[in-house]
């Protein structure tokens, strides 16, 4: 099967290209989705790229043989899923490869917002020595999480030695075992957002999870409680969000926005008690790699003839 890797343009494209020729014989490698450089659109069979390649509906009008197109990634909001099931095109992403870098993120933000790290480091290199800073410990506070999925478990797994009260919440609950394994304690969505000191989400985007937390569950938040967003932007009600942060009554970590690259001259860059990153969360080198093994190896299952793993629907 003729096999097309679309590799972004900021990773080492050699480094992959050598990678996947020594087990994919003529696979072709671009930056671009539709180059023919490297051979023709029209003979690929399968497609590999990551949450950082667009595909259009159109696009699709240049791959009539495809029939597989595997995301190196854990988000597929790049693809068009309905239309790629109308043309019969399975689709497949890679699940928890980079769950432990976006729970080690998620433990950081949090620490550097309680412990006001970017507001120290800001002063120190203009010269100001603060006398004292007001720094607050993460033990003893209430840690609510929204989803218990893979990236939701590993969470809660690097909580434990906080010490901390560790509560969450999912439309499926886990067994009674693995809560008492995690520390983990269920309570329904409302009692979540009004007793937690930091939220932080680990849901998927979808009809049913868009908007999930609204100015009314914003508002219930505690007075300087922390939101950490790793998941969508779109979980969030960013208007309703830039009020709280204006009045200074909460504080957020913010990794995900509405338009990436954002709009820097929003107001929301300017507010402090916030950490912001570039949809990072899960970038290090080494879950990059684990992404990429995973992504290789489902291709491979689906060019020998076996059912792929981790197949979505629309």
């Amino acid at each position: 099967m003729k096999v097309r890797a679309v590799v972004p343009s900021f990773v080492d494209v050699d480094m992959v290209k050598s990678r996947l020729l020594a087990v994919v014989p003529g696979v072709q490698v671009v930056s671009d989705l539709l180059d023919t450089s490297a051979g023709s659109p029209s003979e690929v069979e399968i497609i590999a790229l990551t949450p950082f390649t667009p595909v259009e509906v159109k696009d699709l009008d240049s791959f009539p043989k495809l029939r597989f197109l595997q995301v190196a990634g854990t988000g597929y909001n790049n693809v068009p899923l309905e239309e790629c099931q109308k043309r019969g095109i399975r689709v497949s992403n890679v699940q928890g490869a980079n769950a432990k870098s976006v729970a080690e993120h998620v433990i950081m933000v949090v620490l550097a917002l309680l412990r006001d790290v970017t507001t120290i480091d800001k002063g120190m290199r203009e010269g100001f020595w603060p006398p004292l800073t007001a720094g607050h410990d993460l033990a003893g506070k209430v840690f609510g999480i929204v989803g218990s999925g893979r990236i939701g478990r590993e969470v809660a797994k690097r909580l434990i030695p906080f010490e901390v009260s560790t509560i969450y919440y999912d439309k499926f609950r886990l067994k009674e075992e693995e809560e008492r394994t995690l520390g983990l304690t269920y309570v329904e969505l409302p009692e979540l957002f009004a007793a937690s000191d930091i939220v932080s989400l680990h849901l998927p985007l979808s009809s049913e999870t868009k908007g999930i937390l609204g100015a009314k569950e914003i508002a219930s938040m505690k007075d300087d409680a922390i939101l950490v967003n790793t998941s969508r932007s779109e979980l969030v009600d960013l208007p309703a969000l830039k009020a709280e942060l204006a009045k200074g009554r909460i504080r957020a970590a913010l990794d995900v926005y509405p338009q990436e690259p954002p709009d820097f001259s929003d107001e929301l860059f300017k507010f402090p008690a916030t950490v912001f990153t570039p949809h990072s969360a899960g970038v290090t080198l080494e879950a990059q790699d684990r992404l990429l093994t995973e992504a290789l190896r489902n291709v491979l299952r689906f060019a020998s003839g076996k059912d792929p793993l981790y197949e979505v629907k629309a």
